[in-house]
């Protein structure tokens, strides 16, 4: 089959690969009928990330089941699916106390590489959602945005308290950025801030459900919320980017006894015991646990009653995924999707 391979920094190819098999009773194979371009892709991309040579990628997907191991009672052949990032068991403890993404069996999909013409998804049962019915064009994308960055974005904002009455700053205008505004929108915020530099992104922001546009970075962007928020500064904050930056600006952004839902990878992050002591916030972060939103998700989407697929703003075949990888890179894309 067709597959995505980095080989370093810059260098990304589609190569033949060998086709994905069963291996453990609990697995299955689909034939991948949308992937993407991830954010956090990016970081090897860019050489922030080291890999140990080239390397399948992707961790996104939407597809139909092809085969299943004889361990699988609840897909099977010809269902329409759509699965976390993170393949776990959603049986065990952590699952049920709703951090799939922590799964004591869990399995990377960036590991196995998603952006490629079939999958292996290993724990399908408890990694895959059934789609109901035939989705539109449009609703496929969408579920394909549910496979991580949406559900990302509504980790984020579900992590940071977002809620009837409260104020949310979003700090980070790619796709997890922009959805979590959607989420907090969902969630019935009162006032939702989002932190963009960017007239497309911020229009999308808008769409979304953003009330106030912030172009400030640093202490000049903390203290231009603390000015829209009465000098409070915002009850939830969303950070959704990994940087020291936006870390610290969403911690600066919150108020005391707020709440920071952390989805952006962290890379070179470090905190200061002290400043965090003072700064009297929760924290709540880390990989989300997308197969906890996924079967509502999957409603919202299918309902009619969310379009979260309109963060994809470029479209290619497989083949092009390197120009998908540089337009993102370059800020000329939100988000590639991919067409195998």
């Amino acid at each position: 089959m067709r597959a995505v391979v980095m080989h370093g920094p810059g260098d990304v190819r589609v190569e033949d690969v060998a086709d994905p098999a069963i291996i453990e009773p609990t697995d299955a194979v689909i034939r991948v009928t949308a992937t993407c371009v991830c954010g956090s892709d990016l970081w090897p991309y860019r050489g922030i990330e080291q890999q140990d040579g080239p390397a399948q990628m992707g961790h996104e997907y939407i597809g139909v089941v092809e085969q299943v191991g004889p361990g699988v009672r609840y897909v099977g052949a010809g269902d329409l699916v759509v699965g976390s990032f993170v393949a776990c068991d959603n049986t065990c403890e952590i699952c049920r106390s709703g951090f799939q993404s922590r799964c004591v069996h869990q399995v990377m999909m960036g590991a196995i590489g998603t952006q490629a013409e079939y999958a292996r998804i290993p724990l399908a049962d408890g990694t895959l959602v059934k789609v109901p019915g035939e989705p539109t064009p449009e609703q496929a994308r969408s579920l394909l945005a549910a496979s991580d960055v949406l559900g990302t974005g509504w980790f984020g904002a579900v992590a940071a308290d977002a809620g009837l009455g409260k104020s949310v700053a979003v700090v980070g205008d790619g796709a997890v950025g922009l959805l979590a505004v959607m989420a907090a929108e969902r969630l019935g915020s009162e006032r939702i801030i989002a932190m963009s530099r960017h007239p497309d992104r911020q229009a999308l922001a808008r769409r979304f459900g953003a009330t106030d546009i912030v172009e400030e970075r640093g202490a000049e962007g903390v203290a231009r919320i603390r000015e829209l928020t009465d000098g409070y500064g915002a009850h939830s904050t969303v950070e959704a980017v990994g940087t020291q930056e936006s870390m610290a600006q969403a911690i600066g952004a919150t108020r005391p006894g707020g709440h920071v839902g952390y989805v952006g990878v962290s890379h070179g992050v470090e905190l200061d015991g002290l400043e965090l002591f003072f700064a009297t916030v929760s924290l709540l972060g880390g990989p989300a646990p997308v197969r906890r939103f996924l079967p509502e998700l999957v409603d919202l989407i299918m309902s009619g009653r969310i379009d979260p697929g309109v963060v994809f703003d470029l479209t290619l075949p497989l083949e092009e995924a390197a120009e998908g990888y540089r337009a993102m890179d370059e800020r000329r894309a939100t988000k590639a999707l991919l067409t195998p």
